[in-house]
């Protein structure tokens, strides 16, 4: 049952879900989920923003998991552990920030806390009567007598997510402006030439006190980047070192939504006619370092990678049935940037189907710094069984990423792997493997 909008609720201080949902549609804006935790009304520091540029508190109280598209609706998840909350810590705002509209266009949004460890549904509220907000404070914890409660707030910002991180103490990293030529001064007209008419009185000169030196300036803060780069067949292409993506760690995620069932390509016209429930799809990605050496990290033959060592690059898991909330997902290591040449991210269809045809796929490639970077697949027209996803090439010490977006049809008796290989020159010896 849905709660009006103003009244609380207990919730469990454990840990919980934090789902952000809607109807999709054409001319429907995209959503984002956010979090701010609050010290006396105001965050302490930039770092208490969780949204999808700065995806996880220090703390680890709070976790954005980023969208999943299920059904009729679609969804963006925050994790938040009360347990882990700094004491400090008195309220966490939930966000929505509204991204190419208004919520006015936004068809049955609602916030959802359920309680992670048995999906039960602790809060709900479903948000109605917006007009021109294009972002909206949809509920909050808040600690009550050594107890968390949960209220349905339901406030909208004509501003953006801009206007509502600085409302809450958020520095927002703004675009320079031009700076504005000196105006040009007429010159001083020569002094005048005056005769005193009285005697000149002496001057007496005060002791000189040393004054001690001002204090050094506080460091400057770096501003929040609310921005994301989204990856069109137009603008295909971004330098990570524009986008402030230069160190730390990159997380790569594929996440899909099965449109409709079917089994791959059947009957004389090749059209899709059913899927099994059984759908999995692997991500996976070729590499080649500065150094000449080259690989693949996959989950066939427990190829996982590593991050700390070459090739610097991980496979988190394995999501054998697409039930994840957050889908597959690689992570590259940037502070070893300059050891990479090239690599190239791809997904294959393991089992389940025999082409990407009805699949919905989204890619986020999310720097730890810097804007998010994403993209969505094209529909699937031929029987597809691999799709090269992305390229990152090392151009002088500038990561690259390139929208690749490219279905192959792998020839009878020839795997998917071997497939990419051969459409992108890596040159690798391939033998059967299992997972």
């Amino acid at each position: 049952m849905s709660m009006p909008k103003g009244s609380n609720t207990p919730v469990p201080t454990t840990a919980l879900r934090v789902e952000l949902g809607w109807r999709p549609g054409p001319g429907v804006p995209d959503v984002d989920a956010s979090a701010l935790l609050l010290a006396g009304g105001k965050v302490r520091s930039d770092a208490d923003f969780v949204f999808y540029n700065q995806p996880a508190h220090s703390s680890g109280a709070v976790r954005h998991e980023g969208k999943r598209a299920t059904g009729d609706r679609v969804t963006d998840t925050l994790v938040v552990d009360l347990a882990r909350v700094e004491p400090a810590i008195e309220t966490i705002v939930l966000a929505a920030s509204a991204d190419g509209g208004t919520f006015a266009q936004l068809p049955g949004l609602y916030i959802e806390v359920r309680e992670a460890a048995r999906d039960t549904v602790a809060a709900r509220f479903d948000s109605t009567g917006a007009t021109v907000e294009t972002a909206f404070v949809l509920g909050e914890f808040y600690r009550r007598q050594g107890s968390w409660k949960f209220r349905a707030v339901g406030q909208g910002y004509g501003s953006g997510l801009e206007g509502l991180a600085t409302d809450f103490g958020i520095t927002v990293d703004e675009p320079q402006r031009a700076a504005q030529p000196p105006v040009p001064q007429a010159p001083p007209p020569p002094p005048l030439s005056v005769q005193p008419t009285v005697p000149a009185l002496p001057v007496t000169v005060p002791p000189v006190h040393h004054t001690p030196p001002p204090p050094p300036p506080a460091p400057p803060t770096t501003p929040v980047r609310l921005t994301k780069v989204t990856l069109t067949k137009a603008a295909p292409a971004v330098s990570l070192t524009k986008q402030g993506g230069t160190s730390g760690v990159m997380r790569v995620n594929l996440n899909w939504e099965v449109r409709k069932q079917f089994s791959g390509w059947g009957g004389k016209h090749g059209r899709a006619v059913a899927l099994h429930n059984d759908l999995d799809l692997d991500l996976c990605a070729l590499f080649e370092l500065a150094d000449g050496r080259k690989g693949v990290v996959q989950s066939l033959g427990n190829a996982f990678g590593a991050l700390h060592r070459p090739p610097y690059i991980h496979l988190d898991g394995d999501d054998r049935t697409g039930a994840l909330a957050d889908g597959e997902n690689l992570t590259i290591n940037l502070d070893h940037r300059n050891d990479f040449r090239r690599i190239l991210v791809f997904v294959t269809v393991y089992e389940g189907a025999r082409s990407f045809a009805d699949l919905h796929a989204t890619v986020t490639l999310q720097p730890q710094f810097g804007a998010a970077v994403d993209f969505s697949l094209d529909e699937c027209t031929v029987p597809s069984t691999v799709c090269a996803l992305a390229l990152i090439t090392n151009n002088g010490g500038d990561l690259i990423v390139q929208r690749e977006a490219r279905y192959l049809v792998p020839e009878r008796g020839v795997s998917p792997q071997r497939t990419v290989d051969h459409a992108y020159g890596w040159g690798m010896n391939w033998t059967p493997g299992r997972k």
